[in-house]
């Protein structure tokens, strides 16, 4: 007589997290939660009806409803984290980004008016939760930083030895291609066409913008080895370089061949998408060359209902 052991049971599906963690007091939240729109919501409309319509900071939006996204996926995370509020050192936090934001809307120094949101948060979580919690939510908040216009000064600064060096390593590779392209500072010359490098297609803040892009990418891929993630932050400057020369390029082509509105109309356009598709291409590249000589180390991720 033999006997049969029993079938091994399935493993049952993942249960699903609730929509909202347990235990959050809705009062206090939905009050926060109001304070907050009432503050920022009409420095967003302002900023959507100025910067963000540029080609420099039309990143701003994507980086804002990001930061708000990857907050929102971790909200079991910051609430299983354990509890141990800090008010006295929240409130201040507090307090000072308030002031903050009101000198910065009275004198319309949208720097001061970005960060205070961040300041303002971390203050909250260190009132309510404490550190384990803003530790949770240092990526989202540290990530709306990109949403900050950078200083005027700083940009003008970097932006130019950028332009100059972007327009003649494009002007020079078009040139050994066989294109009658010449060169003189930002000003570049291809047949009857006269193109004008400008700061969009090649300054600090395409480079700033393709550097929020490696990181959150790092991040969702849950890197954790320190000499990797900081050899990829550094080598995305070349890579953002390159892209750049990439996008002169393909518009100095288009321009060449299509005449200058083809160059100036939807494909100008279409030559910043290039540019992040390129630059994300060299990146994922990059990512697997460091593979090979530094191992990748990944977070643990939590399960359901577990704090981490």
């Amino acid at each position: 007589m033999s006997s049969t052991a029993p079938p091994a049971a399935s493993p049952g599906p993942t249960p699903r997290l609730p929509l909202v963690p347990a235990g959050v007091d809705w009062p206090v939240f939905g009050t926060l939660a109001v304070g907050f729109a009432l503050l920022y919501l009409p420095f967003y409309a302002q900023l959507a009806s100025t910067i963000w319509t540029t080609d420099e900071q039309g990143h701003g939006p994507i980086i804002l409803a990001v930061s708000f996204w990857l907050l929102f996926a971790r909200r079991h995370q910051i609430a299983a984290a354990l509890a141990s509020p800090k008010p006295w050192l929240g409130w201040p936090l507090v307090a000072f980004a308030c002031l903050l934001y009101a000198f910065g809307r009275s004198q319309e120094i949208i720097m001061f008016a970005g960060a205070s949101q961040i300041l303002i948060l971390a203050g909250l979580l260190l009132v309510f939760r404490g550190p384990l919690a803003l530790r949770a939510a240092f990526f989202p908040l540290f990530f709306l930083i990109f949403m900050i216009p950078l200083p005027e000064a700083l940009v003008a600064a970097v932006t130019a030895p950028l332009k100059s060096a972007v327009s003649a390593v494009a002007s020079n590779l078009l040139y050994i291609l066989g294109y009658p392209v010449g060169r003189s500072g930002v000003i570049m010359t291809v047949g009857p066409y006269q193109l004008l490098v400008a700061d969009a297609c090649a300054g600090l803040n395409s480079m700033f913008t393709l550097e929020a892009l490696g990181l959150l990418y790092m991040n969702l891929m849950g890197y954790t080895n320190l000499k990797r993630n900081v050899a990829l932050a550094i080598l995305l400057i070349p890579i953002a370089f390159a892209a750049n020369i990439v996008r002169v390029m393909i518009l100095v082509l288009v321009t060449y061949h299509f005449g200058d509105e083809a160059g100036q109309g939807f494909v100008h356009g279409f030559a910043g998408m290039v540019l992040f598709m390129v630059a994300l291409v060299l990146m994922l590249a990059t990512d697997k060359l460091l593979g090979l000589f530094i191992p990748a180390q990944r977070a643990a991720r939590a399960k359901p209902g577990v704090a981490t």
